[in-house]
């Protein structure tokens, strides 16, 4: 692989110049993300894997919702991400999940926790109602705007 240093340049330049802490460009199948002040590990994206309803993992594993693509981004109970990190449904491991599907939660409900630059983000629930579809799993790196489950 060859890395283009001045175009590396050029965004830190720009990250300078604005005041941004990170900047993501990309070209064809070609991505180059500059992030000042956080050590990242470059990895391929990956598609959403799906959460599943069995947490015991000898138990075969069933799809809690039948496709994630069925999920529209403007569907009025899709919970976004509101920025680049890695989700998690529980505080720590071994304790239940904020949420599974078929929970039903209030206004200020804790969801997920999203890790950004080491920092856990609650993301808490804007609405009541009851979580009917979970598109994340734990630990799974999300994007901004990603979907993250769904309340109706």
């Amino acid at each position: 692989m060859k890395v283009d240093a001045e175009a590396i340049k050029q965004l830190a330049e720009i990250l300078d110049e604005t005041g941004l802490t990170e900047i993501e460009v990309a070209d064809g199948d070609r991505v180059i993300r500059v992030v000042k002040g956080a050590s990242y590990v470059a990895a391929p994206a990956a598609m959403p894997v799906p959460a599943y309803m069995s947490s015991d993992p000898a138990v075969p594993q069933v799809a809690n919702m039948e496709s994630p693509g069925n999920v529209a981004t403007s569907h009025p109970g899709a919970v976004k991400s509101p920025m680049v990190g890695t989700v998690y449904l529980q505080s720590e491991p071994g304790v239940p999940k904020f949420v599974d599907k078929g929970t039903n939660v209030k206004p200020g409900d804790t969801l997920v926790i999203i890790e950004a630059m080491k920092v856990m983000n609650p993301i808490k629930a804007d609405r009541a109602g009851t979580v009917t579809q979970v598109l994340v799993e734990n630990g799974q790196p999300v994007e901004f705007g990603d979907v993250l489950l769904v309340i109706e």
